[in-house]
């Protein structure tokens, strides 16, 4: 007999398929909680190192400190630019995507060392060396007494940081760093429960991570903007727009049914950059047309701002090529993954779902 599903059993939605300490998602009320913490409170009060700790001690049961985890990802960021010739030559002639996927996929563990820390200290030194090649430029050095955040925007544009970016940066890596069973993160921990190594399950979230449903949607956010171009066109674009039917970037999310709580931390992370260059003025006219619009399309579930919208608008005023958001992305998501690769390994067994047969059965 075929058992036909429906479309949200299909997608796995509200099928659990872990438990976690790590983070929860509450799509009614509009919560992310990450080891415990309100993704506000953490960004206010934190820095990656810090929420990093945080979730490497979840998913394993050590007792790592900031200063701990601070000291570990600077040495691993030094070894990753040791070995940036051995990487850098399977890249040849793709993108920035692309090639920081090549690049990720030939990280190999370190004799005696945390695989999570060289994992998670190579991504900025390869998504840096990266983008100074599409300008002819070499790869930088690392710093490792500097923090997580700051040594990545020195790498990426090659002059020491001013604090309020770094900060802006930071704020923006401890937001998105996890987010309950994401796509890529699910993914991760499917590679990570054969017991495949840290290494093959993140460069497995990677690889989700750059598919358009699940973490593209930054770049689009900023064309749609030039798009539009200034504040008297954005009725009429807008409009037009939902009239065709056509999707409208960094709104709606599928697991929110209100607004996505990171977009406000990051709404204010951007504030507190200022408003000079960085486009808010006229991305919160945008915003609020928007919304409104989607709320007389759709009274009964509007379509909220997410995360995606204003990751667009911190990460271009802080000068990050557009083709690197996706990277810059991982950079953050590659504490959340490591973790629940690590817990998965820990506490899990095999990720092995079952599918309904909806084919042609034999004749007899």
């Amino acid at each position: 007999m075929n058992i036909h599903l429906t479309k949200s059993q299909i997608g796995l939605d509200g099928v659990p398929a872990a438990e976690t300490v790590l983070s929860h998602v509450d799509g009614e009320r509009g919560q992310l909680i990450i080891a415990g913490e309100h993704v506000g409170t953490f960004a206010a009060k934190s820095s990656f190192e810090g929420v990093t700790a945080r979730l490497w001690n979840g998913a394993s049961k050590s007792t790592l400190s900031e200063a701990n985890v601070r000291a570990s990802l600077g040495a691993a960021r030094e070894r990753a630019f040791a070995r940036l010739p051995d990487l850098l030559p399977a890249t040849s002639g793709m993108n920035i995507v692309d090639g920081f996927r090549a690049a990720v996929a030939g990280l190999r563990a370190e004799n005696g060392l945390e695989h999570e820390a060289t994992i998670v200290g190579a991504f900025p030194v390869i998504a840096g060396a990266l983008v100074r090649r599409t300008k002819g430029l070499d790869p930088l050095t690392p710093d490792p007494n500097a923090s997580h955040a700051a040594d990545t925007l020195r790498m990426l544009r090659g002059a020491a940081p001013e604090p309020r970016k770094v900060a802006a940066l930071d704020a923006y890596f401890v937001t998105v760093c996890d987010h309950g069973m994401n796509a890529s993160t699910f993914t991760t921990r499917v590679v990570a429960s054969t017991q495949a190594d840290l290494f093959a399950a993140v460069t497995a979230g990677y690889c989700a991570l750059t598919g358009p449903l699940h973490g593209g949607a930054p770049e689009p956010v900023l064309e749609m903007l030039d798009a539009i171009g200034s504040s008297e066109r954005i009725k009429p674009w807008v409009d037009a727009a939902l009239a065709r039917g056509e999707r409208l970037m960094g709104f709606g999310h599928r697991v929110y049914r209100v607004r996505d709580p990171r977009a406000d931390v990051l709404k204010a992370a951007i504030e507190r950059l200022s408003t000079e260059g960085a486009g808010l003025p006229f991305a919160g006219e945008v915003e609020a047309y928007i919304r409104a619009a989607l709320r007389k399309k759709n009274p009964d579930r509007p379509l909220e701002t997410n995360v995606e919208f204003f990751t667009a608008i911190l990460l271009d005023a802080l000068a990050i090529p557009r083709q690197a958001f996706t990277p810059i992305f991982a950079v953050a998501r590659s504490a959340g993954w490591t973790a629940h690769a690590r817990e998965q390994q820990r506490t899990g067994r095999l990720i092995r779902p079952s599918s309904s047969y909806v084919g042609a059965m034999p004749k007899e």
